[in-house]
């Protein structure tokens, strides 16, 4: 049996320290790190995750993320999952996004 993105990317995120999971304002799944989002999800395809400005700006320039699908000049980039490579890509934007929020808000606090 196949395992699907959003699945994978489920269990992954879930088994990250402070993760907790729930349904996403506009829909989909989204993964927060202390009440802070790390990203979400848009069925089976889609990741929407913000990025620091300079990383933003880099993923763009070597093609590793998109402009948003709705706000394009926001800090938000999309991953579309076309392929393992998305998905790696993706999993390691997320896992950046939680490193820095961990940082910010340690559990101990």
């Amino acid at each position: 049996m196949t395992v699907s993105n959003q699945e994978r990317i489920r269990q992954q995120l879930s088994s990250w320290p402070g993760v907790t999971v729930q349904p996403h304002r506009f829909g989909g799944i989204e993964f927060l790190y202390r009440g802070r989002e790390i990203g979400h999800l848009h069925g089976d395809s889609l990741v929407d995750l913000t990025l620091p400005k300079r990383q933003r700006d880099q993923a763009l320039e070597e093609g590793r993320a998109r402009p948003h699908h709705i706000y394009p000049e926001s800090g938000w980039v999309s991953i579309y999952l076309e392929s393992e490579k998305e998905l790696d890509q993706a999993l390691a934007f997320l896992r950046l996004n939680y490193e820095r929020l961990a940082a910010k808000l340690p559990e101990s606090e």
